[in-house]
């Protein structure tokens, strides 16, 4: 059942020593280009890293050389305008994504395009793991693959056999995030105080990376400062500014 493999969703770390073939992140890499896209504009772009130089690279500059470095297969999702610049120049035309609808688009396409991939990939039996620490370094790793002006890194995405399977986190409960006919912000406190003990119980009790911690006390951590600031200078270079 497909509801039960995305109920069945965990992060995977930890990858035996099994590489992936082309051929089959070609066929991963198909299915993701399946997924819903905006006007069509499929704006999206991902780099299979093979290079063992490369790799090594990415390692270092996202700060996640567990991950890049044992996965059978590493990707890295970027948001794509080049093609689309091309396509319009076929036609005589300029493309101006300068602005906030074109950057929520391309961010969009992305993350359903790379969703998808992860879906086909833990369908086959895979496990895979988002790198979001590739934008702790978007210029430097753009330059490692070779990313020219309208392409952006998004994420990584490392892929591969699990040695183990960590435990399913808990997810809000399904009346928290589903509103009918009208957004009820009202339900939080009670609601988000259950889960945050149920969230407690899930840290102290795993596998592994025990911790005494809540779900709010971890996000009012992570979003009272900005973070990644330099991304706005960057993907300014990269022709996204905002106007």
């Amino acid at each position: 059942m497909i509801i039960d493999l995305l109920s069945s969703h965990s992060s995977v770390r930890d990858y035996e020593d099994v590489p992936i073939s082309r051929e089959t992140v070609e066929r991963l890499v198909s299915a993701g280009q399946h997924a819903a896209s905006s006007h069509f504009v499929q704006a999206y772009s991902v780099v299979h890293v093979t290079d063992p130089a490369k790799r090594e690279a990415l390692a270092e500059l996202s700060k996640n050389p567990k991950q890049f470095l044992t996965a059978g297969a590493a990707l890295v999702f970027c948001m794509d305008f080049r093609r689309l610049e091309a396509a319009a120049s076929l036609q005589g035309e300029k493309v101006v994504y300068s602005n906030a609808e074109a950057l929520v688009v391309g961010v969009t396409d992305t993350a359903l395009f790379a969703q998808n991939v992860a879906i086909a990939a833990e369908s086959e039996g895979y496990g895979i793991c988002y790198i979001g620490g590739v934008r702790n370094a978007p210029e430097e790793i753009s330059n490692v693959l070779g990313l020219p002006e309208g392409v952006a890194p998004l994420y990584g995405m490392t892929i591969g056999v699990p040695k183990f399977r960590n435990e399913v986190k808990p997810r809000l409960p399904v009346n928290a995030v589903l509103h009918e006919n009208e957004y009820n912000s009202e339900k939080y406190e009670e609601q988000l105080s259950e889960y945050d003990r149920t969230m407690n119980g899930y840290y102290l009790s795993r596998g592994s990376n025990r911790k005494d911690a809540t779900w709010s006390g971890d996000m009012a951590a992570f979003l009272k400062e900005p973070r990644r600031m330099h991304l706005k200078a960057f993907l300014a270079k990269q022709g996204f500014r905002i106007e």
